[in-house]
């Protein structure tokens, strides 16, 4: 079982951000982590077993005060133990010493930064609030707080990215003290302030393939579409139990859970959420096809891949189409996709 907790407060929204997150609501924070501690209590009793993973994200969780996660970890002790991997996302702007330290304390052993890049005015070009000296300075303050689990999240396609820019951050990454990054291709969703404004974006497979390959010569092994880890303990736990479908929780307003078929979605305004924060917006109840094309989908896009038997006759004259291509591989009853980048292609292919 997976938990993910929501954090939907935010120092500044960026341009390109569609997540349910609020820079106006401040004054709600206190209320809100104790209506997010009621329903963690609630989700918890769910499972009796402990938890593999939990992830902390928004929004901005470093906006939280970190006393204010005490109660959040207290109804946890019982769902927690040394396996357990507990992802914390944080923006350089809102990452202190003290707070890094008592988030460890408390048990988190994996942190994750919202870097983007490491150019100024690509960052200003992205709506961030971070200038490239708040970025080395949190990751190292990570370092220094004992973190041996970090990952950063950078984003490329954008409109400024040029081959020097890119290079540049690349070179800069080298040097870190890092185990795990995220790289994301800049999308534009509606409601966010990108949206309407296909200018900024550019779609670059060759500029995306360097980056992959630069990766690969610093030692990140891809093992999805976005990720990359130095060695297999350094990949994301979280990610790759929603890439098998492992069963999640879901606690926050605008979080998401699924529990085998059923994937409900809690309140994401804020208020409401803090006035009943066990009252669901919506609640899906997934078909077994429409389970099948979700382990499809994510299975080619990592290397958790898909098994066969999860294709019926039609798609393995497909599969064998593809093999004959080497665009997938088929190993002990398992598929795997050879090329990430067109992982999007060959689910569709095979749907």
């Amino acid at each position: 079982m997976l938990l993910y907790i929501h954090i939907p407060f935010c120092d500044s929204k960026c341009f390109y951000c569609s997540f349910n997150s609020y820079t106006n609501l401040f004054h709600l924070k206190s209320d809100y982590m104790k209506a997010l501690n009621n329903q963690l209590q609630e989700e918890l009793k769910k499972t009796n077993d402990h938890l593999k993973s939990i992830f902390i994200g928004g929004g901005t969780p470093s906006s939280i005060e970190a006393k204010l996660y005490d109660t959040i970890f207290l109804s946890l002790q019982n769902f927690i133990n040394i396996d357990t991997e507990i992802t914390i996302e944080a923006n350089p702007n809102s990452t202190t010493l003290e707070w890094l330290t008592h988030l460890k304390f408390l048990g988190v052993n994996r942190v994750s930064f919202g870097v983007q890049s490491f150019n100024d005015q690509k960052l200003k070009f992205l709506g961030r609030n971070h200038n490239k000296e708040m970025a080395l300075n949190s990751i190292q303050l990570a370092a220094q707080a004992g973190f041996r689990n970090i990952n950063l999240d950078i984003i490329y396609d954008t409109a400024i990215d040029t081959e020097k820019l890119i290079k540049d951050d690349l070179e800069i990454i080298k040097t870190l003290p890092i185990n795990h990054i995220s790289a994301y291709g800049l999308t534009i969703e509606e409601g966010t302030k990108f949206f309407n404004r296909p200018e900024v974006k550019i779609e670059n497979i060759d500029m995306a393939s360097f980056i992959f390959a630069s990766l690969a010569e610093f030692g990140f092994t891809q093992y999805e579409i976005s990720n990359f880890s130095k060695n297999i303990k350094a990949r994301s736990k979280h990610n790759f139990g929603y890439w098998e479908k492992e069963d999640y929780l879901g606690v926050g307003a605008g979080a998401v859970g699924c529990i085998g078929s059923q994937r409900y979605y809690p309140k994401k305004d804020v208020q409401e959420y803090i006035d009943n924060p066990f009252s669901y917006e919506d609640i899906e109840i997934l078909n077994p096809e429409d389970i099948k094309f979700e382990r499809i989908f994510l299975g080619l896009r990592s290397l958790a891949g898909v098994p066969l038997s999860l294709f019926n006759d039609k798609q393995k004259e497909k599969i064998t189409l593809l093999l004959e291509e080497k665009k997938v591989t088929l190993e002990d009853g398992i598929l795997f996709n050879n090329n990430f980048l067109i992982s999007d292609e060959i689910a569709l292919f095979l749907e």
